[in-house]
């Protein structure tokens, strides 16, 4: 089984914490975030690794992992960043394996990753249905910009992305999706196929669902447009064990509970 982890972004809203750090590599108790995910990995038998990197991508560095290097992180957001790993997806997909592919600036619990793992779904996305408390607080991360879901009785994904609130308010949201999801070997396929049919008729500069610019998309845009094309996209719904590091309202109020004992 192979995991990529999308570590290229700079993160301007961490600042002054990643001036000179990616902010992956922020530590809570002593351990980076990256780390966390790293061995958390390694230890649910994915240990085939890569890691994106892009902003100060010398100060990521750990053995045994592969990397891919963005080198176009200050104009491209999560989508093409992905795709910088692709090689290793379409290894994946030759060799019939499943990709585990997550966000760096997430810390989530051992079981969480176990839930993801037990999914036989094409396409798995991970979607805390117990999401708002997080909220609470967090003034520079407003709840607008989560990325909200909308799923149905089985699980699939009808909505997802930010700003996609039915009636301008997040109450009908049933979760948020967290930034971490598999692909089987079927479903890396199918998302490789709308990936590279939208790469070859959108210039760079093109609007895109909902950002102003092709290059600048998230996961949950082309998730989204393949939810328009009629595939199946389900949710693995956990309730809370995980955290967002965004701003550095989070890191320090977050990060300061955890290191007083506060779980995940």
């Amino acid at each position: 089984m192979k995991g990529i982890v999308i570590a290229a972004g700079p993160c301007k809203r961490l600042r002054p914490l990643t001036d000179d750090l990616p902010k992956c590599m922020l530590k809570i108790k002593g351990k980076s975030i990256i780390q966390n995910t790293i061995e958390l990995f390694r230890n649910n038998g994915i240990t085939d690794i890569s890691v994106i990197r892009g902003y100060k991508k010398e100060k990521i560095n750990f053995p045994g992992i592969n990397y891919f290097e963005n080198a176009d992180f200050w104009n491209n957001n999560i989508l093409h960043s992905l795709m910088c790993a692709r090689p290793k997806i379409e290894e994946a997909t030759k060799n019939e394996e499943d990709v585990v592919i997550t966000y760096s600036d997430i810390l989530y619990e051992d079981s969480v990753v176990k839930k993801l793992l037990e999914s036989r779904k094409p396409i798995a996305s991970i979607v805390d249905t117990d999401w708002q408390e997080y909220y609470k607080g967090r003034t520079d991360h407003p709840i607008g910009e989560a990325e909200n879901v909308i799923l149905d009785e089985k699980n699939r994904v009808l909505k997802i992305g930010k700003h996609i609130f039915t009636d301008g308010t997040p109450k009908d949201m049933q979760g948020e999706f967290i930034g971490l999801w598999k692909f089987t070997p079927e479903g890396a396929r199918t998302f490789l196929k709308h990936f590279d049919r939208l790469n070859s008729t959108l210039k760079m500069t093109d609007p895109y669902q909902n950002t102003k610019e092709w290059q600048k998309s998230y996961i949950t845009d082309i998730f989204q447009e393949m939810v328009d094309k009629k595939e199946e996209i389900y949710a693995v719904r956990i309730q809370k064990g995980w955290m967002e590091f965004d701003t550095v309202q989070d890191f320090k109020r977050i990060g300061g509970e955890i290191q007083e004992g506060r779980k995940i």
